[in-house]
């Protein structure tokens, strides 16, 4: 009976529940709202609309009133808001699995015990956030792997549930980097694959040339999030690709300003709009948190910002302002009502010499002419900075380690690192669950600046984090309908519009007299690929292999399949691009008495930099290689890991004697072509897509129509000579049927393409 009344009771006042201690209030004329039972929030009635009581006091409260402007809400909030309580605002998660696994830097307890001898739930709560969540009042988590859909949505529940009853009832703003990718591969990728739709990212989505695509995938992959939990996106990258040899331009559009502003505006009006919405935000709006300020992409020599080795970004071209254009003309000016990205992160590179000002060489998360004078001064930027990972944190042994990535600010302690950052201009720490170090430094700044300066100082960081939780609705309701998630995520639509993108980001080179397509049934030779071993980011080794490509059961569907090239009316080879372990830098050339840098090729075939900068343009680790000024690696060489991969085409050729050979590449960066390509009838180049892709322009039920986001170098030589921040300044790769691989090349069935694509977007 007691049941019935409540359940009477609950529907008069409009509301539902769809888990056992959530529940869903709805408004005539206003957003639904949800809350948990546990967490003590009362509904309160106010001139016939409903508010939630986040903070227990009885009365309706600015920031509690979702009929006022996000501005007038956050500042109420920020000024009732303790210096703790910013402080954790400010923090950003370390990396989180659902569940934690035992090991690594993801690992967690549940308590006290590990995951699998705890007899805990996957979307249980470790202990480890239970403690970042309440005693440092962290809400900015960031989520890589999840067990599944429905388990990251439960998990993202329980932290709302967890925190609503805390404090002021500010919920989480849960976040990921890219997951979308049709190929799971490093730190910042590491969410991808799973049960969601799979698209091209990157260079990939670079090569379709089309922002109205990027623009429809940030739609569909905000549904996603948002079924997942998750409001804000920690991308897109937009660098440039001007550094042929850098580890990330797997990740960036393209080494074009002009595309990659295009691109990037598209991705994030996708993301950040929620349509029919008034002013483009709303409960299905994510946050895009644009990245790298102010580009990231050209390294000296080739070597990535991750490690001491890669710190320095150089512009032996003066370039620097073509860098900024995908932000200040595509991020900062979006077609849609959310106006600009609402958060942008700084790259951990030092941008050498390019402070006009005081001349500082630091990070560019540390640089207060970078963020204070440049992006909030000259361009007007108010929205949320947050630094990349571990920027704060101490830096390895040695330049080729992975750790903490403090470059400019080495000799500093972790606190005065926070200080450096805040004075800096930036709103956030990334990968810091920890608010001491934030506390000591913002001590230092009453210290220097007095109470009343620093505060306000503080006040206006929480304003611009606070927007981003107004804006998406998650005062109003941050719950996810798990049954709503299963339906959501991954949908066949989603995964179709995914699968016909990655079709589209495919690129057709050569095809020589006309080769391709193959509709016939004929028989196809396709060799086991050999993968060597490896150590992944994180340094964990993974063996050898040989194994199909491609699925074979689904090429038995259109081909004959034989071991035996002699029985074969063609070769289909499938290779990666060449992959140098070392990334630029070797322990053990530093141990045997160089100074470890090492040359990053571009070519399958050891390479010796004979063409390389006899000098560094920068140099200089203070800690850990401090008699090290010079960064060269001119007259040292390198092999690639995947050498193989060219004896693959060289011995498919000489086995097919004269029958036709198609060469699917898939690439992470530019490449030399002129080791292989006299031995290829056909190649279809793609940027970390699917095979199956690949498969369906042999057989022609697609036609290609991707073109090169970059430029294909004839030789390392070129590479050598271009300089890292100016963008089409190789010689390009001339094929045997007169083509060349440059910016926006590209063919179909027909020939080279020549359309409004690449008529808008060129050298």
């Amino acid at each position: 009976m007691k049941r019935t009344v409540l359940n009477i009771a609950a529907l008069f006042l409009g509301i539902t529940a769809f888990s056992q201690n959530i529940q869903i209030v709805t408004n005539a004329k206003g957003p639904v709202l949800g809350y948990s039972t546990d967490s003590g929030v009362k509904i309160l009635t106010v001139g016939g609309n409903k508010f939630k009581d986040l903070n227990k006091n009885g009365k309706l409260d600015k920031y509690e009133d979702w009929r006022l402007p996000v501005d007038e809400r956050a500042k109420d909030l920020a000024s009732k808001m303790s210096v703790e309580q910013i402080a954790g605002l400010m923090l950003y998660s370390s990396h989180q699995s659902v569940p934690a696994p035992a090991e690594g830097f993801r690992a967690g307890k549940y308590s006290g015990m590990f995951y699998k001898e705890s007899g805990a739930k996957a979307f249980d709560l470790t202990d480890q956030q239970k403690k970042f969540l309440k005693d440092d009042n962290l809400r900015h988590v960031l989520v890589t792997t999840v067990e599944s859909p429905e388990i990251a949505a439960k998990w993202s529940n329980n932290i709302q549930a967890y925190i609503e009853g805390l404090g002021l009832g500010i919920p989480a703003n849960n976040s990921t980097d890219p997951r979308h990718s049709a190929t799971v591969t490093a730190e910042f990728n590491e969410g991808a694959g799973g049960q969601i739709s799979l698209w091209p990212d990157g260079l990939a989505m670079g090569a379709t040339f089309d922002p109205e695509l990027v623009k429809k995938f940030g739609n569909i992959a905000a549904q996603e999030y948002r079924a997942l939990g998750i409001s804000t996106a920690l991308s897109p990258q937009i660098d440039l690709g001007t550094e042929p040899r850098w580890y990330r331009i797997a990740y960036v559009f393209s080494e074009s300003p002009e595309l990659t502003a295009d691109l990037g505006r598209g991705y994030i009006d996708g993301f950040q709009t929620t349509i029919g919405s008034k002013n483009g935000w709303g409960n299905k709006s994510v946050n895009a948190m644009v990245k790298h300020w102010p580009g990231g992409g050209p390294e000296e020599g080739g070597r990535d910002g991750h490690w001491a080795m890669g710190k320095y970004a150089v512009y032996p071209g003066n370039n620097f302002q073509n860098h900024v254009k995908p932000f200040t003309e595509g991020a900062f000016k979006l077609n849609g009502g959310t106006k600009e990205a609402s958060a942008v992160m700084p790259y951990y590179t030092i941008s050498f010499n390019q402070d006009t000002k005081n001349g500082e060489n630091v990070g560019n998360g540390y640089s207060k002419y970078l963020i204070t004078d440049l992006l909030r001064g000259k361009y007007k930027y108010d929205g949320v900075v947050c630094t990349d990972w571990l920027i704060t944190a101490d830096e390895p042994k040695s330049p080729g380690g992975f750790a903490g990535k403090p470059w400019g600010a080495e000799k500093l302690s972790i606190s005065q690192r926070h200080y450096k950052v805040l004075e800096a201009g930036v709103d956030q720490f990334g990968g810091n669950n920890d608010k001491v170090p934030v506390l000591e430094a913002y001590q230092m700044g009453v210290k220097e600046h007095g109470e009343k300066a620093y505060r306000a100082k503080f006040e206006q960081s929480a304003v611009r984090l606070l927007r981003n939780f107004f804006r998406t609705g998650l005062f109003e309701n941050p719950y996810v309908n798990t049954e709503e998630t299963k339906k959501i995520v991954g949908n066949p639509e989603f995964m179709k519009a995914g699968y016909e993108a990655q079709v589209k980001s495919i690129v057709m080179l050569k095809n020589k007299a006309n080769i391709l397509p193959i509709k016939e049934r004929k028989t196809v030779y396709i060799p086991k690929r050999y993968s060597p071993a490896t150590f992944n980011w994180w340094g964990v080794y993974t063996g050898p292999s040989l194994e199909y490509p491609v699925d074979i059961e689904k090429v038995k569907k259109h081909f004959n399949v034989t071991d035996d090239p002699a029985k074969a009316d063609f070769a289909l080879v499938f290779v990666k691009s060449p992959h140098s372990e070392e990334g630029g830098y070797s322990d053990v050339d530093a141990k045997e008495g160089g100074n470890g840098y090492v040359p990053i090729s571009l070519q399958y075939q050891t390479y010796t930099a004979t063409e390389a900068r006899e000098k560094s343009i920068a140099a200089g680790d203070p800690v850990v290689a401090p008699n090290v000024h010079d960064r060269t690696f001119k007259n040292k060489t390198s092999t690639a890991t995947n050498f193989t991969d060219l004896l693959a085409i060289e011995n498919a050729y000489k086995a097919m004697n004269g029958k036709p050979v198609i060469v699917s590449i898939t690439a992470s960066k530019p490449m030399i072509f002129n080791e292989f390509e006299k031995h290829a009838d056909a190649i279809l180049m793609n940027f970390n897509v699917s095979n199956q892709a690949v498969v369906d322009i042999v057989i022609g039920k697609y036609e290609p129509s991707g073109l090169l986001p970059l430029q294909m170098p004839a030789n390392m030589a070129t590479v050598e000579k271009q300089k890292e921040d100016v963008p089409y300044d190789m010689e390009t790769h001339k094929d045997s049927e007169g083509h060349n691989y440059d910016f926006g090349y590209g063919m179909n069935w027909s020939g080279v393409i020549k359309d409004v694509r690449t008529q808008k977007y060129h050298k």
